[in-house]
């Protein structure tokens, strides 16, 4: 609870604080009142926090850049290392965490929107953080296959209690391929932290499925968290209008978009593949 509530009042900071004054004031609601508290300004869409043992934060930039807030300051300089991302539409740099055993290791992992043969897609890269700059960067994973658009790119990124690496996926603005196998769009993929596939993923075996799928029918789940007492993964998936979704992931399981969804485009067109 105190992780979560100190992740809410950042967010908060980031979304709100526009200067010093501003960060002062006392906000209420019907169910609570609040005072937004600035750690840290001069960023560019801020996407993702991961919180390091010795209470410095590293923080995502979409546009491409990785941050450290050390000592409740922003380091001028940005984090080297990194792969080359490509700021597409709602793509970039997206989420970081730390590998569960980031004491030992060192190791830190980022999803991004990357080019490649096309389009764009989602990639997850490992890198080791010596406080300065990414080492022995790694790739786990490229979303496939890359397309044209910037919409939907995900991505979240969670391990749980069993050292597997969970990774959503939007449909990149396909929706009926989210009920596809075959295809990574609107999936989340479980994998282990080097990137091999689980032997007792879903589809493992399967001919015409990517095995690293774990669930899909999603649209784009941009929230994924593993619940602090049940252990379970909860999402939240942004939906057309009036669509957005909470749900509980389940092994193999199709969570229905396009076919089931409670909303409608934004436009009122009709939701096709193209």
């Amino acid at each position: 609870m105190k992780f979560t509530t100190r992740l809410f009042t950042l967010v908060l900071v980031f979304a709100f604080s526009n200067s010093a004054a501003e960060a002062q004031k006392t906000y209420k609601s019907k169910q609570a009142q609040f005072t937004v508290e600035t750690v840290a300004d001069g960023l560019e869409r801020p996407w993702s926090l991961a919180f390091l043992p010795n209470g410095d934060i590293l923080v995502t930039e979409r546009p491409g850049r990785l941050r450290l807030v050390q000592n409740g300051k922003l380091v001028d300089k940005a984090i080297g290392g990194l792969p080359r991302i490509a700021a597409i539409g709602q793509g970039g740099l997206l989420d970081v965490i730390l590998h569960p055993d980031f004491e030992q290791n060192r190791r830190i992992y980022i999803s991004y929107s990357a080019r490649g043969a096309g389009g764009a897609g989602t990639e997850v890269v490992s890198g080791e953080f010596d406080g300065q700059k990414l080492n022995n960067v790694k790739t786990i994973i490229r979303a496939q296959p890359k397309s044209s658009g910037g919409r939907h790119f995900g991505s979240r990124l969670v391990f749980d209690d069993k050292g597997h690496l969970f990774i959503s996926l939007g449909d990149r603005g396909r929706p009926n391929q989210a009920q596809r196998t075959s295809t990574h769009h609107g999936s989340v993929l479980r994998l282990m932290d080097n990137g091999t596939i689980p032997a007792d993923n879903p589809f493992v075996g399967k001919s015409g499925s990517k095995q690293e799928i774990y669930s899909y029918g999603h649209r784009n789940v941009q929230g994924m968290v593993l619940h602090p007492s049940t252990r379970e993964i909860w999402t939240h998936e942004h939906g057309p209008r009036g669509g957005d979704e909470v749900n509980i992931l389940k092994k193999g399981a199709n969570f229905g978009w396009p076919s089931i969804t409670y909303g409608i485009n934004y436009d009122g067109s009709v939701i096709t593949d193209k």
